[in-house]
């Protein structure tokens, strides 16, 4: 039976809108064509999956990078259920190009028997990009004829821009159902206005459930040096991740003052830089390796990772003071003596009120 002119339109308006929730907006990366950084973005898998299995779909090297971006025990096993629909993100490498930024060489996927672009696109991927991206970025003239065992570069959106002159991860949100600019941007800790200017205007009207949005996630400060393997190393808040050829575990948390807390991983590490992890411990201090801190007076110093070369890991003094903040002009006599006055002066008044209330016979 054939469809009637109202039903044909009725799905046309809605192959028109899975459409455009599916499409992922390019996200801008001004930055030079040879810019790397790390970036994130939201995974809703259609089916149950497993962390492995998410680890090889967008070839993440390391399980534990995944944990640390979910901030997931890093005792969590690899064969864990990632239910389905379930929101998760995932780490990977991002490449400035053409003013536009997109996944560095990675995630690398293999077509199956029966597969076609718009199925890997949109299920497999989950509408991250579409097929005339995965086409364009592999060369691939006829978006009808690939092979089973063919291997597809996945161009995943993001972007290596400072934002307000900092340095920040951007991080592929995928909007929920019903939600606001002002509601994500108080959860991530941005604006409505930054939300509006990376994303190319966007608002609450045109905003819609299942968009990609160019999230900036602030990091914590670090100690680490401009000449070190890892710079910058950007962690945002409520994540961990590995760094100096995983030696180093580094996390972020806004309750710590935006300071990035490292200490050593405990990880076994083999790999073709070092057999074993270096030594990390801060000059000038008696057995204090990265992560210990020691406490004298009112300032504590602390033993930080300050990045890392092809032979050592470096480490830097940090001191923070304790103290309480004190009147600008004022010593401890001057408050002691203002302390004082006060005591007098409430004594007096109290006489005065009593004179008030029981006077003299």
């Amino acid at each position: 039976m054939g469809l009637s002119s109202t039903e044909f339109l009725l799905n046309l308006l809605l192959l028109t809108v899975l459409f455009a929730i599916s499409t992922s907006a390019p996200f801008k990366c001004t930055s030079s064509s040879s810019s790397t950084c790390h970036a994130l973005i939201d995974y809703i898998p259609p089916n149950t999956t497993s962390l492995s299995s998410l680890k090889t779909l967008f070839s993440v090297k390391n399980l534990r990078s995944i944990l640390g971006a979910n901030n997931l025990p890093l005792s969590t096993p690899s064969n864990n259920n990632v239910p389905a629909q379930t929101t998760i993100k995932i780490p990977f490498p991002c490449i400035c190009s053409n003013g536009t930024g997109i996944s560095n060489s990675k995630p690398i996927y293999i077509v199956q028997p029966g597969d076609i672009l718009d199925h890997i696109a949109r299920e497999v991927f989950s509408g991250l990009v579409t097929f005339q991206e995965i086409a364009a970025v592999n060369s691939i003239p006829d978006a009808n004829v690939i092979e089973a065992g063919q291997k597809l570069r996945i161009p995943l959106p993001c972007s290596c821009d400072e934002v307000g002159g900092e340095r920040v991860v951007h991080y592929g949100h995928i909007v929920e159902s019903g939600s606001t600019l002002e509601v994500i941007a108080e959860e991530y800790g941005t604006s409505k206005d930054i939300l509006m200017s990376l994303n190319n205007g966007v608002n609450d009207t045109s905003l819609l459930a299942g968009q990609i949005l160019d999230v900036p996630l602030q990091a914590c400060n670090s100690s680490v040096t401009t000449s070190s393997l890892d710079y910058p190393l950007l962690v945002p808040n409520g994540t961990y991740a590995f760094t100096a050829n995983s030696c180093v575990r580094c996390k972020c948390d806004s309750a710590n003052n935006w300071i990035l807390q490292c200490e050593p991983s405990g990880l076994t590490i083999a790999n073709s830089t070092w057999s074993t992890c270096p030594p990390m411990k801060c000059d000038g201090a008696d057995n204090l390796s990265i992560g210990n801190s020691t406490n004298a007076g009112c300032n504590t110093t602390t033993c930080a990772y300050a990045g890392f070369s092809n032979q050592t890991i470096l480490t830097a003094l940090a001191t923070v003071s304790t103290c309480p903040a004190s009147t600008p002009g004022s010593g401890s006599d001057n408050y002691a003596s203002s302390s004082g006055m006060s005591w007098k002066f409430l004594i007096i008044s109290l006489h005065l009120f009593l004179l008030c209330v029981y006077p003299l016979q």
